[in-house]
């Protein structure tokens, strides 16, 4: 297993060489596009488990909405490990994602225990309906983590005179 450097400015989410990496792999562009098609499917989703829960109809609409919604994020973490491995030499935990992949596995815990309970039927539709609001919750967190550091990437390529075409 080879490490890549990690010496980097204090401060600084990429080296020199990261930053190549992160640029060069086609797993950033996959990044990319697989984000945001799983925000807009967390939307419709999320929409979807209210309705169920304001009126009681569509169980069956959002359950598969969810179902579709957790696939997004089992596609988007095991890329994004992929990913994380080209850029700095590890599958999980680099140090500049170390906290988002942390709280990445409590969005996938609790997307997990609501797919584990829905096929076990261990819980009421309003049960699962609630862990599937506690995971997109967890979600939206992580989102925000992730979204934080593009905005990070952006400047710390403007503060090495990069101007800001960059992607985390």
């Amino acid at each position: 297993m080879t490490q890549h450097s990690t010496s980097k400015p204090v401060g600084l989410l990429y080296t020199a060489e990261e930053r190549a990496r992160r640029d060069a792999t086609r797993w950033t562009l996959v990044q990319g596009l697989l984000a945001p098609a799983q925000f807009l499917v967390f939307v419709i989703s999320l929409v979807l488990v209210i309705r169920y829960l304001w009126t009681g109809e569509g169980y069956q609409a959002a359950t598969i909405s969810i179902i579709v919604k957790t696939g997004f994020l089992y596609v988007i973490m095991i890329t994004g490990a992929i990913w994380e491995k080209v850029v700095f030499g590890c599958y999980l935990f680099a140090p500049s994602f170390f906290w988002e992949d942390v709280f990445s596995f409590v969005v996938i815990a609790l997307h997990t225990a609501y797919i584990l309970a829905l096929f076990d039927q261990s819980m009421t539709t309003t049960g699962l309906m609630i862990i599937a609001l506690l995971a997109y919750a967890a979600y939206v967190v992580n989102a925000g983590q992730f979204i934080w550091k593009l905005r990070r990437a952006r400047l710390d390529a403007e503060t090495r005179g990069m101007g800001s075409e960059v992607t985390a």
